[in-house]
C-alpha cells in the first residue's frame, strides 16, 4: 500500500473542500514533495525539513539546494522543488510590492528588496532611481559578489542614472552575515557617493542595507 499516495489524496480532497490554507505546514511540504522519489514518506520528509531549522519557514527558505538535501531522504529532486517552490514566493510577494511605485520611506525601499536580498548567500548591490515625485524609475543591480563584499562602481552607478534621468538615487545592499550594521567601508563609500552625487546634481537620498528581516537606512539614522 502506497502511504504517500493515501495521504496525498486525503489531503486533496481537503484542499477542493477548503482550501489551501485548511493544511498545516507539514501537510503543505508533504503535498509539495510527494510526487518525487524518496526512500520515506513526504510526510516523514516535511517533518525532517522543518526540524532542519526549528519549524522556522523563513529560515527554510534561505537554505540552498544542498541545504534541504542534508535531510535523508532529500535528493536532487526534492531540494530542487523546495528551491523553484521558495523562489515562486519570493517573486510572488515581489510581484504584489512592485505595484506600489511611490517611495516615501525607507520602509517602502526594504520591503520593496527584502524577499530579493534577504535570503541570497552574496552580497548585491543595487540601485534603485527615482523620478522628481518619488516615483520609481528603475531599479538596477550594480554588481554581485562574494560572503564579504561587492564592488560598487560610481562610475557605472552615475551612467546608468544620467542615461535614464534620474532625479535622485536610492542605494541598496545586502549583508549576508545578518548584522545589517554598515561598515566602515560602507560608510566610506556612501559618502564618496553622496559627494559627487551633489557635483551632478543627482542627490543619493539614502542607502539601505538588509540582514534577513531587519536593515538600517542611512538617511534614518543621519548617516549621510
Amino acid at each position: 500500500m502506497n502511504y504517500t499516495a493515501i495521504v496525498n489524496s486525503n489531503l486533496e480532497d481537503r484542499i477542493q473542500i477548503n482550501g489551501t490554507s485548511s493544511l498545516n505546514n507539514i501537510e503543505l511540504i508533504s503535498l509539495l514533495i510527494g510526487q518525487c522519489k524518496s526512500v520515506k514518506s513526504s510526510v516523514l520528509v516535511a517533518e525532517d525539513l522543518l526540524k532542519l531549522t526549528g519549524g522556522d519557514l523563513y529560515a527554510l527558505g534561505k537554505l540552498l539546494p544542498e541545504g534541504y538535501e542534508q535531510v535523508h531522504g532529500v535528493g536532487k529532486q526534492i531540494s530542487l522543488v523546495l528551491s523553484v517552490a521558495m523562489e515562486l514566493g519570493r517573486r510572488r510577494t515581489f510581484s504584489a510590492l512592485g505595484k506600489s511605485h511611490v517611495i516615501v520611506s525607507s520602509r517602502d525601499v526594504f520591503n520593496r528588496f527584502s524577499d530579493r536580498l534577504s535570503d541570497l548567500q552574496h552580497e548585491e548591490f543595487w540601485i534603485l532611481l527615482l523620478k522628481r515625485s518619488n516615483h520609481v524609475l528603475a531599479e538596477i543591480k550594480i554588481s554581485s559578489g562574494g560572503l564579504s563584499g561587492t564592488v560598487a562602481d560610481p562610475k557605472l552607478i552615475f551612467g546608468r542614472a544620467l542615461a535614464l534621468r534620474a532625479s535622485a538615487i536610492v542605494l541598496v545592499h545586502n549583508h549576508p552575515s545578518g548584522n545589517c550594521k554598515p561598515s566602515v567601508s560602507d560608510r566610506t563609500l556612501t559618502r564618496n557617493l553622496c559627494k559627487a552625487g551633489g557635483f551632478l546634481d543627482l542627490p543619493v537620498v539614502d542607502h539601505i542595507i538588509i540582514a534577513d528581516k531587519d536593515f538600517v537606512s542611512f538617511a534614518d539614522e543621519g548617516f549621510l
